[in-house]
Formats: structure tokens, C-alpha cells, sequence
């Protein structure tokens, strides 16, 4: 068989530019060839790093066809990706990549009546599943990454999910295969369709001939097990699985095949109503051995959580109250028991029977030691998806650990009987102890797959050489169990080494003969699944023989991770690419990705785009070029990747970094300087208010001053009050119980919040002062804006101005009380990261936003609030900073005090106006459309009744230009419930 180069740094390095000029005349997708794109683009979820040739994102089947004809006649692979997040390494190769997610993504038929769909490659599962909800069906190969997750990749791998123990894996779900061949011909792979061609005749002949051929050294080699995604489907040629559907052998080939371009699905009906049981056990052997007894009960699914994972967990503040609420003590392992009826009246027996079982079992809660455990029992849907979440972020909370060693998938999926699972994990155990490491565990005990993941710093020699030796022995252990070394991730680079081991000679044999008789040149994908290189060959390897990354001074502290940047380093190698960004929907991670849906406007994107840069992998200077800037341009800092991305990448933290060494080297534009030093100019401003307000009102001003100032002309900007907020307004008190922190944009833009605050504070009868600068100095500053466009040593001054002022509050046990999300929750991020240390941490623990100080006093009977209801209703829009640091529900505690009111939270991401970023000249567009994704047609569909509340200044302003609605912040919605209370009395 002919077969391109597989890696080598030999290949003519005029070819991408060579592939570019080809592809340009002939495509009308996005095409990416250069350094910084191809980068994004040479890793996944895997230990591998390979660089691609170029990437093209197609528009259209013509699109793809053009791709191939091009890519056979110069000899250049073709790799087809959707999400990223392989495990195993089969979404890198230096090879042109086909990325599906952008646009080759839409439903091409939904046959309600008889359960079915045709979609694209690119559809990611979740956005599948909620087009199909309406009509009470759902597609159930729900994989932890299903955020993501497209349905050509999960073909691709044949996927497996949570469920299958009643669903099935993929190749039980897709029904036929559009698909390209090497050749350029088109077919369709299925048993119902068009008339077959005479080439599609012959091929499945072929298949049908090997099937009989080798029927009984199938039977004999392939593993009995469920969960068996290794090598090629070649099980579904034997006789025994007529009429044949060559569609089985295209899922779970990697993409090394043919290139599909419509897959259609079986859907089934949405059960509405589950529950859940999650069992409790003091030692993983004993959850491992009783797994075995559990699915007796027919759940359609028992998942595995280790005591590793509740651990860390714990140490992550989204999951925090779900690990408070649902774990007992401290269990070695949970099983996570789910149930799904089709009669819910069936739920209260099925959980009693698990009650029952565990009891038989030997468990109870009042035992001790072994005998110790028990059932706890989840009914509400909200906690089961808290659960969940926490469950399909397992990968992810793994990967959380802060030191180089981290949980190296390469061993992680095998499969075994149920009977046999709790003596392969002791026999594993024993291998993980042996080479002096150890192993987290997790997910499918109900069909004896288990992700397992032995912690080892493959940046070291030794450790890859133990990689080595563990991945021997414990593929030798699952084939003395008769197991499988690949039960749900594939092959890729990373397993399809041990084919021989695993299914002898003559089979391996079988599987090159497949490849050959559809891909005779090796045009897709190579190195997969055949002629595989070495697991461990280190050229392969994100992190190299020769990866390293030269000392460079920080701006921030990173001393909580390691490597160069005093950890800036370690803490961009958090991102493991398994790609939680990406989601589409839920949350606020990433604005800008959901509107643009390109690689480089992605937290994983950014993160690989520094790594590479540091490392020098991207040439000299690629921390400050333009390259860089570009990538972090659409970066809103909304920090939710803070809290929603399980390893806890802070891209809004980082690119501090990138603009404050590109301002070091470069300078600022007018643009920045106007931002940055905002807090500088607005007493003039304030002052002279008519004048500084021109903008907006002088016919033309907008347009003559746009390129001057980079503001679009198509937005006003902020009105600057004439009557700014003065803290001689606020009596000073002998005996404060709170300081109040005013902000320059309450104070300078909209001094009726502080204002509302302090009668707010005084109806509830908290003598309050207002933090104040010394005589003759202007007012403090949080030095947010200096932040936002790389001072940090002018944010430095702000900071120490403000800590200086602030701290004797502070060191009084006061409550430090502020209105603006991003300056006051400055004093628990970035300043405690600008000037590290016992001062700024006393700060962080003090300080809090109006509505966190009002709920606190739940309890505190001399607290008395008289309100009464505003409005019938008010919509309530979180700043993303609010949502990042965990406090939403405070906000929503504090407004539940309002009697007679719902309140209704809009779940969405970034308003999208991001300080200035709304305002940009280049920026202004994806700004309106991150508005518009949810926020705007939630606020247009309100009530005119409806009151519009947002604590963020530039949330406010966002839903005043785009939705025309006048959004009040939370101490106006207060002070206005307070004097209706007043009148009513």
C-alpha cells in the first residue's frame, strides 16, 4: 500500500503556501495557513502535538471535494475534525485540516414519525438535541463532551456516552454515511438510499468476502465486551451480522476511510423524568465489586466517582455546593445510579430497591469500616444536573492539579465483564504502585469502562519511559481478562501500536487490507488505526525533547503553578483541550466563540496560541506581535473561563500579561490612553460635562473624531454627569459598620446608584462611610481601566492608593461595599495578583457587592429592610464577573426580600459591551451580536411593566442601545421599592 509520510520534518516547507494558492481558486470556505492558525489547530485533548499543513473550514460538499481532488494530486493528507477533543490523538497529523464545526453544521432532515435525522459532520450533539426537544426526541449517545462533541467526530470514534447500557454506542445509532472516498467519488453508506454504483458494488463485495473470510478469526479474537471500539468494525462483515450496512465500518474508523458528509441517526423519545442514587462505599474495590450486582436493577446507567475527584471538586468553586449536598462523609468511591422509566410511577421503587441491594450488600450508614455506605437519593432535576455537570467535567477536574505531573490519558478507557472489574482494578492498581504513581478513576462502571489515568510529567524521559512500561503491562492485563484496550476513545496515536497485542498478527492483517481497499494512496488521516507509529515517540509529543519555555517577567503572580513566569507557564498548561469552551449555550464561557465560532477566538484557542509562543514555537517576539493582539482582541475578559473552565484557566488574567508586555514594547494607541486613563481625566470631565458630552450631540462629531479615538461613530458613549457623586455628601460616622467604595463610573457616569446605596443603607439603619483619598488628591481608583489596556504599574498605583485608604475598614472586620462588578471585585481578583500578600487577602475577604452585604444579614436579626414591591416583575441581567466569582445567588436572595415581585434571571452570557470594548471601531459588530445571541430578545420580550435590572455599567448601556429598554441598577431597584414603602405607609 502507498502511504504518505506520517511525520517527518523532511516535508518541502513551501507546501503550505504552495496548498494555500491551489485551495484559493477553488473553495469558498475559510482558509488558515498561516503560523499562529496552523498552531491552534496541532493538538487536542491528547498527549500529541503535530503541526497541520493548513486548515480549511468548508462551506460546502464542493468545498470538501475541491479539498480532495487538491490534496491527492499534490500528495498531502486530509485530516476531517469537529470538536478537537480526541483523547488518543486522532484529530492531529501534519496533514490538511477539514474543521466541520463552522459551517458544515446543519440538520438536513428530521423525520419526526419514524425516529430519524440526516445531519452534517459538524453539528455539535447538544445543539442536535435542542433543535429535537420540541418534538419530544433526543439523540442518547450523551458523551461527557456533548457541548462540543460533533456528531462526525462521535461517528468518527464511535462514541459511547453514559447510557449505553440502554441506548448503545454509535454504531448501533447511525443509520447510513454520506461520504467521500480517496478516489473523489461519492456514495452513501446504508442499507436504504439511492441505487449503488458499480464501484460502491464492488467495494461492499469486497468487504462481504473478508467478512466470510475471517468470520472465525473474528469470533475468536474480538473482545465479548460492550464497550470495543478498537481497530476497524470488522465484525459487521461477517455473515452473522447480514444485511450488511457498510456504514458500521465507516464509524469508529477515525476518519482514515472515507470523509463523511451526512449522517443519519436513529433518534428516540425524551423520558422526561429520572432519578438518581448515588451509593456510597468506603473503599473503591468494594464500589467496583458491587457494580456487578447494581446494573441488575436495569439503571441505564451506573457512573464511577473516585475519591480523587470528590477532592478536587471541592477545591472548585462551581462544584462546591453539589459536592456539600450530595456526598455523606468520606466515601473512597460513589456510583452514580440513574434511573429512567417510562412509568415515573416506577422511580420510588426502583430507588427503594437500591436501598435494598446496598443493604444486602453488606452497607448500611450506621456500619463501620467496610460495612460502612449507603444510598443517597436525588430526585430534584436541578441537583441531577448539577451532578451531571460534575460528572461530564471528570476529565477536566482530573486535569486540575496545578503541579507538571498530571493524569496522562493513554491506558484510560479499557473494558472488561462486570464480574471481572474489581479484580482488573486491583491488578491495575497494583501496576500504578509498582512504577510509583497512582491512578484517578471515574465514569462507566455500569458497562465496565473505566477512566483511568496514572499521574506522570511527560515533559521527563523517565516518565514517558514509564508511560511505556505501564501501557505493556496493562494492555497485557485486560487481555488476560479477555478485555478491551480501547472501550470508548478510540485508537488514534496512542493505542493503535498495541493492535497486535491485542488482536494478533492476522487480524492487524484484516485491518490493513480494509484500509487498502478504500484508501489505497492513504490520503486520510494516516497513522491511525494502520501503520502506526511508537505511543511514545516524543517528536509527537506536545511537550518534546526539546520543549521549553525561556524565563520571562510577569506583571501578575502565578506563583501558584510552576514553570518560567514565576508559573505564568504552568498556569497557560492548564488548558488541556478538551475544549469546555466551546459550548454554545449555559454559562458565559466563551462570548466571543459563540459568535464567531473560529478556534482563535476560544479560551483553548488562546491558551494553546501563548503556549506555543512561550515556548518559542512561533518564532521570535510572538508574545507582542500583531498576531498575538489579534488573537486576544475579541477576548472580552469576562472571566468565564475563571470559573467554568474545570482546570481553571483565567484567559482575562492572561491577557493582562499579553497587553502589558505588548504596551511595554509597543507603546498605547490614542484609543488605549483615553480607556486607561479614564480615571484621570473624569474630574475635568465631570467638571466640564457640556463639552465633554459634544460627541453625542454635535451632528458629525461622532464620525470627524472615529479614527482619531478608534470610538465608533454608531454608538454614543457614556454621558458624563454634571453633578458627580462627592463623598462629602455622606456624613462621616464615628462608628461605621461599612465603608462604601465609589467607583469612577457610579461616580462619575451614573452618581444616583451611590446615592440610592446610602439611603438604601440608611433605611436599614447601617451607619456607613464612604472610602475617601487623602485632602488634595484625586478620588480612588480600582485601576481597572489601566488593567484593561496593559498599565499595570499605573493599575499599581491606583491599587496602593486604594489599599492604603481602604485597609483600616478592613483591619476593623468592616464590610468594604461596592457597586460596579469589575472595580469592586478587583479587590478579590487582580489586585491580590498585582500586589500579593497579607493586606490585599484581608481586602479580598472583605469586600462585597450591595446585594452579597444584604444577604449576608439573613440571619441578623437587628437588620430590618422594610420593602415593598417596585414592579410586578423584574428581569435580572449578572455582569459576568458576578457570575465568574460565584455570587448570582446573593443577587437573587437580596431580591427575593421584595414582596410581591418575580424575579426571573436571564440566563446568558456577556452582554457583550465589556467596558469599552462595545465601543471599538473593529469591535463594535461582535459586541451587538453577543448582545443579541440572548440577552436583547429576552429584554424585548418583556413587559413594559418589567423592570430591567443590571449592576454592570456597561451592561446597562448595552441593553439601552441595542434593546431600547432603561436597565436600573440594584441600589435604584431598592431605594424604589424602599420609597413605595414609604408612600404605602
Amino acid at each position: 500500500m502507498k502511504t504518505f509520510c506520517f511525520h517527518t520534518s523532511r516535508r518541502d516547507w513551501n507546501m503550505p503556501q504552495q496548498l494555500s494558492d491551489l485551495l484559493q481558486s477553488r473553495v469558498e470556505g475559510d482558509l488558515m495557513f498561516d503560523q499562529f492558525s496552523r498552531g491552534r489547530y496541532a493538538t487536542d485533548a491528547s498527549l500529541y502535538q503535530i503541526m497541520p499543513l493548513g486548515v480549511l473550514c468548508p462551506k460546502s460538499e464542493d468545498d470538501i471535494a475541491a479539498a480532495i481532488d487538491i490534496a491527492r494530486e499534490q500528495r498531502v493528507p486530509i485530516l476531517p475534525r469537529g470538536g478537537g477533543t480526541s483523547q488518543c490523538g486522532q484529530t492531529v497529523n501534519e496533514a490538511l485540516v477539514l474543521d466541520n464545526t463552522q459551517y458544515f453544521n446543519d440538520i438536513l432532515e428530521l423525520d419526526v414519525e419514524n425516529q430519524r435525522c440526516v445531519v452534517r459532520p459538524g453539528i455539535v450533539l447538544d445543539v442536535l438535541n435542542r433543535a429535537l426537544k420540541p418534538h419530544g426526541l433526543w439523540f442518547p449517545v450523551d458523551v461527557s463532551t456533548a457541548s462540543r462533541a460533533t456528531i462526525g467526530g462521535m461517528a468518527g470514534n464511535n462514541s459511547c456516552g453514559g447510557k449505553s447500557l440502554r441506548y448503545g454506542m454509535m454504531r448501533d445509532n447511525v443509520l447510513s454515511i454520506d461520504a467521500f472516498m480517496a478516489d473523489g467519488s461519492h456514495h452513501h453508506f446504508g442499507l436504504n438510499g439511492p441505487p449503488p454504483s458499480p464501484a460502491y458494488k464492488a467495494l461492499k463485495d469486497d468487504m462481504q468476502s473478508l467478512g466470510r473470510r475471517e468470520a472465525a478469526e473474528i469470533e475468536a479474537r474480538f473482545p465479548k465486551v460492550m464497550r470495543r471500539v478498537g481497530g476497524y468494525n470488522i465484525d459487521a462483515l461477517t455473515p452473522d451480522n447480514a444485511p450488511l450496512n457498510l456504514a458500521q465500518l465507516l464509524v469508529g474508523s477515525e476518519g482514515t476511510l472515507a470523509y463523511s458528509t451526512a449522517v443519519e441517526l436513529k433518534l428516540w423519545p425524551i423520558l422526561s423524568q429520572k432519578v438518581l442514587g448515588v451509593c456510597h462505599f468506603a473503599t473503591f474495590h468494594q464500589a467496583m465489586d458491587a457494580a456487578q450486582h447494581l446494573v441488575k436493577l436495569q439503571p441505564q446507567g451506573v457512573e464511577l466517582v473516585d475519591a480523587t475527584m470528590i477532592s478536587l471538586a471541592r477545591d472548585i468553586q462551581m462544584f462546591q455546593p453539589t459536592i456539600a449536598e450530595v456526598v455523606t462523609g468520606s466515601p473512597e468511591a460513589l456510583l452514580l445510579v440513574e434511573f429512567a422509566e417510562e412509568d415515573v410511577t416506577r422511580h420510588p421503587a426502583k430507588l427503594k430497591e437500591l436501598e435494598e441491594m446496598m443493604g444486602d450488600l453488606g452497607f448500611s450508614w450506621t456500619g463501620t469500616g467496610r460495612n460502612w455506605g449507603g444510598v443517597t437519593k436525588v430526585t430534584d432535576a436541578a441537583l441531577q444536573g448539577r451532578i451531571a455537570e460534575l460528572r461530564s467535567s471528570g476529565l477536566n477536574i482530573m486535569m486540575s492539579m496545578k503541579d507538571d505531573g498530571k493524569p496522562v490519558s493513554f491506558v484510560e478507557d479499557c473494558a472488561v465483564e462486570l464480574p471481572d472489574l474489581a479484580a482488573y482494578t486491583a491488578g491495575l492498581t497494583e501496576i500504578f504502585d509498582r512504577h510509583g504513581t497512582k491512578g484517578t478513576w471515574y465514569a462507566h462502571a455500569s458497562v465496565g469502562c473505566l477512566h483511568v489515568r496514572p499521574v506522570l510529567n511527560l515533559k521527563l524521559d523517565k516518565d514517558v519511559k514509564t508511560m511505556r512500561q505501564i501501557a505493556e503491562e496493562c494492555f497485557d492485563l485486560v487481555a488476560r481478562y479477555k478485555g478491551s484496550h480501547s472501550g470508548e476513545h478510540g485508537d488514534g496515536l496512542v493505542r493503535s501500536e498495541f493492535h497486535e497485542k491485542m488482536f494478533g498478527a492476522r487480524m492487524v492483517a484484516n485491518f490493513a487490507e480494509v484500509k487498502q481497499r478504500f484508501d489505497p494512496e492513504g490520503l486520510f488521516n494516516p497513522g491511525k488505526i494502520v501503520n502506526a507509529p511508537k505511543m511514545d515517540d516524543r517528536r509527537l509529543f506536545r511537550y518534546g525533547p526539546d520543549y521549553n519555555a525561556p524565563e520571562i517577567k510577569t506583571a501578575l503572580d502565578w506563583s501558584d503553578w510552576t514553570g518560567s513566569g514565576g508559573g505564568f507557564q504552568g498556569a497557560i498548561e492548564m488548558c488541556n483541550n478538551n475544549g469546555a469552551c466551546r459550548k454554545l449555550k449555559g454559562g458565559v464561557m466563551c462570548p466571543s466563540y459563540r459568535v464567531t465560532r473560529k478556534e482563535q477566538d476560544l479560551t483553548r484557542g488562546r491558551a494553546n496560541t501563548l503556549r506555543l509562543a512561550i515556548t518559542g514555537q512561533l518564532g521570535p517576539d510572538a508574545l507582542t506581535s500583531d498576531e498575538m493582539a489579534e488573537t486576544m482582541k475579541l477576548c472580552v475578559s469576562c472571566k468565564g473561563c475563571k470559573r467554568e473552565c474545570p482546570t481553571g484557566v483565567d484567559m482575562a488574567r492572561m491577557k493582562i500579561e499579553v497587553m502589558s508586555a505588548r504596551a511595554k514594547k509597543h507603546g498605547i494607541s490614542l484609543h488605549d490612553r483615553l480607556v486607561g486613563y479614564l480615571p484621570r481625566y473624569a474630574p475635568m470631565a465631570s467638571r466640564l460635562s457640556v463639552l465633554a458630552n459634544l460627541r453625542n450631540s454635535v451632528p458629525g462629531l461622532a464620525r470627524l473624531t472615529e479614527g482619531l479615538t478608534g470610538f465608533t461613530r454608531t454608538r454614543a458613549l457614556p454621558i458624563w454627569s454634571a453633578n458627580a457623586f462627592r463623598d462629602s455628601e455622606v456624613a462621616q460616622q464615628d462608628r461605621p459598620e461599612a465603608v462604601i467604595f465609589a467607583d469612577c463610573f457610579n461616580r462619575y457616569f451614573e452618581p444616583e446608584n451611590l446615592r440610592a446605596t446610602v439611603n438604601v443603607m440608611a433605611a436599614a439603619h447601617v451607619p456607613v462611610a464612604v472610602a475617601t483619598q487623602p485632602r488634595g488628591e484625586r478620588p480612588l481608583c480600582c485601576g481597572r481601566t489601566f488593567l484593561s489596556v496593559g498599565l499595570v504599574e499605573e493599575a499599581k498605583v491606583e491599587a496602593q492608593r486604594l489599599i492604603k485608604a481602604l485597609l483600616p475598614y478592613a483591619q476593623q472586620g468592616l464590610p468594604i461595599i461596592g457597586l460596579e462588578p469589575s472595580c469592586l471585585l478587583t479587590l478579590r481578583d487582580e489586585i491580590p495578583a498585582l500586589l500579593p500578600g497579607a493586606d490585599t487577602a484581608l481586602l479580598a475577604r472583605q469586600a462585597r457587592m450591595l446585594e452579597e452585604y444584604i444577604a449576608d444579614q439573613e440571619d441578623n436579626p437587628d437588620f430590618d429592610l422594610p420593602l415593598s414591591s417596585p414592579a410586578p416583575k423584574v428581569l435580572l441581567h449578572g455582569h459576568c464577573h458576578q457570575k465568574a466569582m460565584g455570587i448570582m445567588s446573593s443577587i437573587e436572595k437580596t431580591l427575593a426580600r421584595l414582596p410581591d415581585t418575580e424575579i426571573e434571571t436571564v440566563e446568558t452570557s456577556c452582554c457583550g459591551m465589556a467596558g469599552s470594548f462595545g465601543y471599538g471601531v473593529d469591535t463594535h459588530e461582535v459586541s451587538r451580536k453577543m448582545a443579541e445571541a440572548d440577552l436583547a430578545p429576552a429584554v424585548r420580550r418583556a413587559e413594559a411593566s418589567t423592570l430591567i435590572v443590571a449592576d454592570g455599567t456597561s451592561c446597562r448601556h448595552q441593553v439601552s442601545d441595542i434593546a431600547g429598554r432603561k436597565p436600573i441598577h440594584v441600589a435604584r431597584l431598592l431605594e424604589m421599592a424602599l420609597k413605595t414603602g414609604e408612600e404605602a405607609t
